[in-house]
């Protein structure tokens, strides 16, 4: 019977021959009429992929699952899940030739209400990644639809001052006062603060490295470490065998904490995210007058675009640079 129900399913199945090669498929249905349509056209798919060479459809979930095992080496892999399981519910009982500009467009819809422009072009980009993959490596599609994404607001530059820096390590939990001092040492990211081993870490040179595979830019980086960035390393020292930062025996996970939020407003420091560490430690390097070059390598950025976000805070040597033209008396 090509159309049955199984004992250990309420839904119905579906068995279909087509050139001596059985298919046999949930059609996840549970009423007879809409399961018998379904079979109906599963029917007729099979057909014309079988005489008349048409591609088989496949589904948003199939071409998630394939993208997931291809890039689980990427830095991101953790977010693209979350961001997966969140489009989900709009995406999830779709095929690939369902994806519609109008489905984009409610995408799009729902997710800036619940979040910036920055943050709902990081789901927008990561679906027409897919898409495109599906469409040009995989071949499950013929066209797929553009994708095209918010106009983003010029990058986002909040930095502190040493003396309101003084006043937050005041207001934090020890533990965490020497995270935000090493952070303002390296200009690392969080999550190279936070998963920091001891391996990685040369304390005779004064130097640690962050691994291609955990770094942003999927770059080895390495880093030179201040005195006062070794300090910290001496204190944590002999904690754990393995991470660098803990808490009673146990590696820090996070550092956006309810602690970390409540001391913040203590020093009266607003508007300003654990990622504003990174911020400030640049900022404190161009008005100090480290070049671009130097801070390009030490921050480890791809490009110098990201480094020019600075620029404005260290014009001691385009005053230089104009001073030249004093000698021409006109």
């Amino acid at each position: 019977m090509s159309l049955y129900q199984r004992k250990d399913s309420s839904v119905y199945w579906i068995k279909i021959t087509v050139n001596g090669r059985t298919i046999q498929e949930s059609t996840g249905i549970a009423d007879p009429l809409r399961a018998q349509e379904y079979h109906d056209r599963r029917k007729v798919e099979l057909w014309e992929q079988n005489r008349l060479g048409v591609k088989p459809k496949h589904s948003w979930k199939e071409a998630v699952v394939r993208w997931l095992k291809e890039t689980s080496d990427k830095a991101s892999h953790r977010d693209d899940v979350s961001k997966l399981k969140w489009l989900d519910k709009y995406l999830g009982s779709m095929t690939l030739d369902q994806i519609t500009p109008q489905v984009i467009a409610d995408i799009k819809d729902a997710r800036i209400k619940e979040a910036t422009k920055s943050t709902a072009n990081r789901y927008l980009a990561l679906i027409r990644s897919i898409l495109i993959r599906s469409r040009d490596d995989w071949e499950w599609c013929d066209k797929v639809p553009k994708v095209k994404l918010y106009k983003e607001p010029t990058g986002r530059v909040r930095f502190i001052t040493p003396a309101q820096v003084k006043v937050l390590l005041g207001e934090l939990p020890l533990h965490q006062r020497d995270i935000v001092l090493f952070a303002l040492q390296t200009g690392l990211r969080q999550s190279n603060v936070m998963l920091l081993e001891w391996a990685n870490i040369n304390l005779a040179t004064s130097h640690m490295w962050v691994l291609a595979d955990e770094s942003k830019n999927g770059d080895h980086i390495s880093v030179p470490l201040s005195a006062q960035a070794m300090e910290v390393l001496q204190r944590q020292n002999g904690k754990h065998p393995v991470r660098v930062f803990t808490y009673n025996g146990k590696p820090i996970v996070t550092a956006n904490t309810r602690a970390w939020r409540a001391a913040l407003k203590r020093a009266g420091i607003e508007n300003f995210r654990w990622h504003d560490l990174r911020h400030t430690w640049a900022s404190w390097h161009r008005m100090s007058g480290t070049p671009t070059h130097e801070l390009k390598q030490l921050g480890g950025w791809k490009s110098s675009a990201m480094v020019e976000r600075y620029a404005h805070l260290a014009s001691d040597h385009l005053s230089a640079a104009a001073a030249r033209l004093d000698s021409v008396r006109l």
